[in-house]
Parts: C-alpha cells; sequence; structure tokens
C-alpha cells in the first residue's frame, strides 16, 4: 500500500502549500488599509499519522489481506506451471538419444514455445494485481479523504494534514492529533457498511 502513502503525501502538500499561498499572499485591497484596520485570518487545522491509520483501518487490512492472497495463488500457479515444464525439459534431455532429429528439434521448439508462453502468463498475472492494487487504492484514498472532509465539516477544520516521519510537518500539539477519532470513524464506517450489504443480501433470500 506504499501507492497509498505516495498519494497522500502529495496531496497534502499541496493542501499546505495552498495554505501558505492563502495566509501569505497580498490582497491589493489591504494596501490602503491601516494596521489597526487590519485583520488576521485563523484557519482551524488538524493532523493525522496516517501510517497509525492504514495499520489500525479495517478495510485496509481486508484488502490487503485479499491482495497478499490473490499475490499467493498467482505465485502457486506460475510455480506449479513452472515446474510441469521443468518435468518436461527433463524428460526431453533424458530421451533426447531416443528421438530423430526432426523429433528432437519439433519438440525443442514445443518446449520453447511453452516457456515463453509461461513468461507471458507471468506477466499477465503481475500486471492484472498491479491493476487491482491500483483500484483498491483508489477506493481507499476515496474512503479515507471523504470521511476527512465531511469530519472537517462536522468539527469546522479547514485542514487535515500528514504528520509523521517524513512529512513537512516539523511540530505540532498533541491537541491538533485526530487520529484516534478518525481510525474510530473510519471502522464505524466500515462496519456500517458490512452490515448494510449483510442485510441486503439478506433481505434479497
Amino acid at each position: 500500500m506504499k501507492n497509498l502513502s505516495l498519494i497522500l503525501n502529495v496531496v497534502l502538500l499541496i493542501a499546505v502549500g495552498a495554505l501558505y499561498f492563502m495566509h501569505f499572499s497580498e490582497n491589493p485591497d489591504k494596501e490602503q488599509e491601516t494596521p489597526e484596520e487590519k485583520t488576521s485570518v485563523e484557519y482551524t487545522v488538524a493532523y493525522i499519522n496516517s501510517d497509525t491509520v492504514l495499520q489500525n483501518y479495517d478495510y485496509f487490512k481486508k484488502i490487503q489481506k485479499d491482495l497478499q492472497d490473490k499475490q499467493a495463488k498467482f505465485e502457486a500457479d506460475v510455480q506449479n506451471r513452472a515446474q510441469g515444464l521443468q518435468r518436461e525439459v527433463s524428460d526431453y534431455q533424458q530421451n533426447a538419444g531416443n528421438l530423430t532429429i526432426n523429433q528432437a528439434k519439433a519438440l525443442e521448439e514445443s518446449l520453447m514455445q511453452k516457456q515463453q508462453n509461461l513468461q507471458l502468463y507471468q506477466q499477465r498475472l503481475a500486471q492484472d494485481l498491479m491493476t487491482e492494487e491500483n483500484k483498491v487504492n483508489q477506493e481507499l484514498y476515496k474512503r479515507i479523504t471523504e470521511f476527512l472532509k465531511d469530519y472537517g465539516q462536522k468539527n469546522d477544520l479547514q485542514m487535515v494534514v500528514k504528520f509523521n516521519q517524513g512529512s513537512d510537518v516539523l511540530f505540532a500539539t498533541e491537541g491538533m492529533d485526530i487520529t484516534r477519532d478518525v481510525i474510530t470513524g473510519l471502522n464505524q464506517e466500515y462496519s456500517s457498511s458490512l452490515e448494510t450489504v449483510s442485510g441486503d443480501s439478506t433481505s434479497a433470500e
């Protein structure tokens, strides 16, 4: 899930840059104001530790396990096919002396074609897995950002940034940390969605 962390880093970096620009850009109308007339604009900002959120988000745990299971299945499938091909190669090597030149040539070409097909199959599985991972990353990003948007509106927040090692935020008070609230809210939302799906399935029966 490193892709999600990278996406969040980029988005939050842009958000911080936008806040900086909004806060420090000059307004032409303010040139005529006296110091007493100038007013400061305050922004309500909170932060989350994205690593902690992902580690404790039940939906993320599920999709991560699903991807790992699918990857293990793909790898086992490719390994079984490779072992089967290797047995055919071994059989050919053991019986090559009993074959005519044309038979040996035909068998070699067949084995080479099977090897190429196996490589293409492996590449296709890898591409399918990457496509699936990108898809679930997009869904994960959508779930988290939509939740944060709703959470921000309910709690009068103008911005939520990522604050953990490697982020651009170097200091923030603990009172700005909403990580636990976000984890609780995300898991409650996910649990409710499962109950809804379960209820729909029961009704359909």
